[in-house]
């Protein structure tokens, strides 16, 4: 395992699944290398769909030993990536097995099948391809590897790594305007302060927010495919940004709109044009609030 030739995951976008408990595992095993453990999330997704059809099986009370002996098999893959939640998922659907009460480990089985997908879908995001993708941000791709690769570091030193470049990165700001002029204008007056990523395209939103996790977002009122008004709940699906601020930026700015923009989970409307410094000063002021609370 870890050999050059393992497939490779984006560690930042890892970290943010919940259901891995990536630190925990990294303080079990001071020495497990961060491409071991890759090797590990490689193996679960080449064996997800057996035991999904286990589950499935056992779900429809159509199982027979072998296979609760699948997921007996795979608990302790699941131990060894840190899925604490499933490895006593699954526990209780092997020992209700064991009693032949195959009613209950049917009803466990059930309980656990979507967000057993959900998490095999997610870890499958966070697999590196060869071919990046084209970056929709206006100051790097998403998603960028540090300076130093962490695939040959320990797990433990890895995370070290990512959370001293967590400690002293620039606040990220996601920009979506269908304008190129207009995303271009607003990197340049904040860059020197924010990271600040573009996007054009805004039904690429959801992509976007699986690999960067911004501390605002700067919403076009108006756009041909969806408009800033549409973005706000797709935004607010995300549970890292329930409460992240969001401002409209628009050349409407009628009592009515900036009502309904408020209405919808906004903090904030700024017509256009607007000075630099006014940019600065509201987008000041929301991030620090957003710290205060």
């Amino acid at each position: 395992m870890g050999d050059g030739q393992s497939e490779k995951f984006d560690l930042p976008m890892l970290l943010k699944l919940d259901n891995l408990d990536i630190r925990g595992v990294a303080s079990k095993d001071l020495s497990l290398r961060a491409g071991e453990y890759f090797d590990l999330l490689s193996k679960f997704i080449i064996r997800e769909p057996e035991v999904t059809n286990a589950l499935y099986k056992i779900a429809a009370l159509d199982s027979d030993e072998n296979t609760f002996h699948t997921l007996a098999d795979f608990r302790s893959l699941l131990d060894d990536i840190g899925c604490n939640i499933f490895t006593i998922a699954f526990t209780e659907i092997i020992d209700a097995g064991r009693i032949n009460d195959r009613l209950f480990s049917s009803t466990c089985a059930k309980k656990v099948l979507h967000d057993f997908y959900e998490l095999h879908m997610r870890i499958m995001t966070a697999k590196k391809t060869e071919t990046a993708d084209i970056a929709p941000d206006s100051d790097g791709p998403p998603g960028e590897k540090p300076a130093e690769s962490y695939e040959m570091q320990t797990l433990y030193k890895a995370l070290k790594m990512l959370d001293h470049q967590e400690a002293t990165r620039k606040l990220q700001i996601l920009v979506i305007d269908d304008s190129p002029v207009m995303l271009k204008t607003i990197s340049s007056v904040l860059s020197d302060e924010y990271k600040v990523h573009g996007l054009s395209n805004p039904a690429m939103v959801e992509k976007f927010l699986d690999q960067i996790t911004p501390e605002l977002f700067l919403l076009d009122y108006q756009m041909p495919q969806l408009s800033g008004f549409d973005l706000v709940p797709i935004i607010r699906s995300f549970r890292e940004h329930k409460d992240t601020p969001i401002i409209f930026i628009t050349s409407q700015g009628t009592t009515d709109h900036v009502s309904a923009a408020l209405a919808l989970g906004a903090c904030d409307f700024i017509v256009k044009p607007f000075q630099g410094n006014t940019l600065r000063e509201r987008i000041a002021k929301h991030i620090v609030r957003k710290k205060l609370f």
